[in-house]
């Protein structure tokens, strides 16, 4: 029967919101009596009926408590979440309040009061710190806004701010390569093409430089034109910066000059080289190009005979006689399977007469490349008996 009155108290106290004051002294938090409570004073009560067999005081006792509590609920009373009923003597000590508080929860400071001391704190720091420090930390606050800044910027004002920023890199570039002239190069004072003859000695300063070659101030009314073929020969010149640079006093010597076409060829090669090669009479037969062999009459499997007048490190170049010289890999020399590793120059030298068999002509490039070795297609010598 105790158990009934309880769940009938039970569901009659369940919906009904129940004031339970925490231990503070000035105010009390609400709470709403659901079916957890319920389930716990269910399985109280049965263990209360349980300990009524035995009629003992102390079950007496607990049934008493027990009652009284629940008519306390049934009232909506105020009751100590932790220590049953609740006195009012006036000695409680408040430790949560929903209230505006001067201290946080625990007893700690106050926010406000906190965060106060802390910007305190920081600016006697701040002004304590040296001038240059402080400069540098703005500087640095700054840089970093201006990386966050550009991370956020659009893809189109992105693409804007790097265009412009590599136009200004190509003018600074172009102002760093920008060599100043002794003379200007529309003085009077130049010294004009007819007063240089091939082979003189001069002193000059690169202007620019290009991929086949540089361009060179020798005080004439003309830049010369320096080929990356007479650069050196100690290795493949590629592109002439790999020896040449804007603003650099060279010594050249003069190749070919040209009065009517304004040009002047020089060269870097140093004497032996340029005797072997004969490059200062290599232009002579050319006043008279007529006589030489056009690219049109040269047709493939053509016999021929010439003289090396280049060697490199890939083979030589030949002088046949036409409008422009043959270029024989060192590849198709005949000795070229009888040396094995052998190079270039250890199989062909300058003034060597070969004969040779033209394997292709390039009339846009201007080009013939040759052959050493007899091609297989051709037909043999013809051979008579004669009986006697």
């Amino acid at each position: 029967e105790n158990s009934k009155i309880l769940l009938r108290n039970n569901y009659r106290t369940r919906s009904r919101p129940l004031n339970i004051p925490t231990m503070t002294k000035s105010t009390a938090k609400t709470f709403r009596f659901n079916p957890i409570h319920a389930f716990v004073i269910v399985i109280l009560s049965t263990k209360l009926k349980n300990a009524v067999a035995f009629q003992t005081p102390a079950a007496q006792g607990a049934i008493g408590l027990l009652k009284t509590t629940l008519v306390r609920l049934s009232n909506q009373d105020k009751i100590d979440a932790m220590f049953g009923p609740r006195v009012d003597d006036g000695e409680d000590e408040v430790l949560f309040s929903d209230e505006e508080r001067v201290e946080d929860d625990w007893g700690a400071p106050s926010t406000a009061e906190s965060d106060q001391v802390k910007k305190k704190k920081s600016m006697t720091r701040w002004r304590s710190l040296n001038p240059k420090v402080k400069a540098r930390i703005v500087k640095e606050a700054q840089e970093r806004a201006i990386r966050n800044k550009k991370k956020r910027e659009p893809a189109a004002d992105k693409k804007r701010r790097l265009y412009m920023q590599y136009k200004e890199m190509e003018k600074k570039s172009k102002r760093e390569k920008f060599v100043i002239r002794e003379t200007p190069i529309t003085s009077p004072a130049r010294t004009p093409l007819s007063n240089f003859n091939p082979g003189d000695s001069l002193k000059g300063r690169v202007i620019s430089l290009t991929n086949f070659g540089a361009y060179v101030d020798v005080g004439s009314e003309v830049d010369g034109l320096l080929h990356v073929s007479q650069i050196t020969r100690d290795e493949f010149v590629s592109h002439p910066r790999q020896f040449l640079s804007p603003g650099m006093d060279v010594d050249v010597r003069v190749v070919r000059v040209s009065k009517d076409l304004k040009k002047l060829q020089l060269t870097m090669l140093p004497e032996e080289v340029l005797e072997e090669e004969n490059v200062f009479n290599k232009f002579d037969i050319d006043e008279d190009e007529d006589d030489r062999i056009q690219l049109d009459e040269i047709e493939i499997d053509d016999e021929l005979w010439g003289e090396i007048r280049r060697v490199t490190d890939y083979g030589a170049y030949v002088e046949l006689g036409a409008v422009v010289r043959g270029f024989l890999h060192f590849m198709d020399h005949p000795l070229f399977g009888d040396l094995n590793g052998a190079k270039p120059h250890e199989i062909m030298a300058v003034g060597d007469r070969v004969r040779v068999w033209v394997t292709d002509v390039d009339t846009t490039q201007k080009r013939i490349k040759l052959t050493a070795n007899r091609p297989p297609g051709l037909p043999g010598p013809r051979r008579e008996i004669q009986w006697v």
